[in-house]
């Protein structure tokens, strides 16, 4: 099969071909969408934006699927494997670790990281990136990106902490329309019991780690170091290399501003973006 086929193949839209798959699924039980939404207990809403493929189903809703369809792993499977449409292989095995994580601790740089940004930040770096690039090309990734929020939508989500260089704020992707909407994001963010967030101020000075990098810890096993060169990713189990990191994550959360003083900063940044 030539790789053209191959691409005819697979889903143009993640969403909207598991929306249609959960829509057959209903159809098949000969539910209507309410009844659908009592079976799998979640809100009709909920359904009705799964079938239109206006979000990708959250991990749990495919189980549930499961649940009701009495096919264990199948839907959810399905839906895995689309999560990861637009992703290059080399980063598949960072979201596989970051979607089981039970702590994820976050230095970025120049930009911010992909489960804190907004659907208009997001196309803004990847056409930064990708400048003769297709918008279907571009949509399909960032409707990547954009599902990593969903391990934030776990029933026991993970303690997500982020350091940020100032950098990272003051970088204008897009547009500052783009960048004072993603400041009030950030800001709405740091309200979750989940997430917390921190700004190294450019007065701090020299930051203890000049790269960014990610140490994810999961339920059961030990801290791993994630890192990355322009072309490729890098996870490390060695101990040497997560103590190192972690030292200098502990430098870093020391240097930056408490969480309260960084919120702050995001809407003030929203204002001057704005102005």
């Amino acid at each position: 099969m030539s790789e053209s086929a191959k691409r005819e193949d697979r889903p143009s839209n993640a969403a909207k071909y598991f929306g249609d798959e959960a829509k057959a699924l209903r159809e098949a039980l000969g539910l209507s969408q309410g009844g659908f939404a009592d079976q799998l207990h979640y809100k009709q809403s909920q359904v009705s934006k799964v079938e239109s493929g206006a979000v990708l189903a959250s991990a749990p809703f495919a189980e549930a699927m499961d649940r009701v369809a009495g096919t264990p792993g199948v839907y959810a499977r399905l839906r895995a494997t689309l999560s990861k449409r637009g992703v290059p292989d080399w980063f598949a095995p960072y979201l596989d670790l970051e979607s089981e994580a039970e702590q994820i601790e976050d230095f970025c740089t120049s930009l911010l990281m992909g489960i804190l940004q907004t659907t208009q930040y997001a196309e803004g770096t990847f056409k930064a990136v990708h400048p003769r690039s297709t918008d279907e090309h571009i949509r399909t990734l960032v409707d990547a990106r954009l599902h990593r929020r969903d391990v934030m939508e776990r029933e026991s989500p993970p303690l997500l902490w982020v350091i940020m260089h100032e950098a990272a704020l003051r970088t204008v992707v897009g547009d500052r329309t783009v960048m004072a909407a993603q400041m009030h994001h950030l800001a709405e963010a740091a309200s979750s019991p989940h997430i917390t967030l921190q700004v190294l101020r450019f007065k701090a000075g020299a930051p203890a780690s000049s790269s960014p990098f990610t140490l994810l810890t999961p339920d059961e096993g030990a801290t791993v170091l994630y890192s990355e060169t322009r072309e490729q990713g890098h996870v490390s189990d060695s101990v040497t290399a997560v103590g190192s990191a972690r030292a200098a994550y502990e430098r870093l959360r020391a240097a930056a501003s408490p969480p309260d003083e960084s919120v702050a900063l995001f809407r003030s940044l929203a204002e001057e973006y704005t102005t």
